[in-house]
């Protein structure tokens, strides 16, 4: 376990440089101070801006603090990442797990936004929230309320 979130933080680490400009000569503003951080430092970052995701509301009652860290581990992923309808999984330890799959993402002001759905399964029981996110210019994504 403790090697897949290891795995997980150095693919957001390295995606934040990619998409934060890091590594391009860039270290103007807060990309700068961000690409300075250490890679585990970056991913809590990235998945802190998320305020909860979709997971923090009541489709992650009952899921310990590992499970819920996959779980926006996997919603970063399939905003940042997949292409649109592609599931993006998750699994904790106590048999609970889940699907993320975000649509086609769309353009508002400057700012590139998808809707998403997030499905968890605990005790053999599915329960789907939908939502909207849009990407913040440091490329960390802020759910829409």
């Amino acid at each position: 376990m403790r090697f897949q979130v290891a795995v997980v933080a150095g693919l957001l680490a390295v995606s934040g440089c990619t998409t934060m400009g890091i590594g391009r000569g860039t270290n103007a503003g807060s990309g700068g101070a961000i690409s300075e951080a250490k890679p585990e430092q970056v991913a809590t970052t990235i998945i802190s801006a998320m305020g909860g995701g979709l997971i923090g509301g009541s489709i992650g009652n009952g899921l310990d603090n590992t499970e819920r860290r996959s779980a926006l581990e996997a919603e970063y992923r399939a905003l940042e990442h997949t292409p649109s309808g592609q599931v993006v999984t998750w699994r904790g330890d106590d048999g609970r797990y889940g699907e993320v799959v975000a649509a086609q993402p769309y353009r508002v002001g400057s700012q590139d936004c998808r809707q998403y759905k997030h499905t968890v399964i605990a005790n053999g029981e599915p329960k789907t929230v939908r939502g909207t996110a849009c990407r913040n210019p440091d490329g960390s994504w802020t759910p829409l309320t």
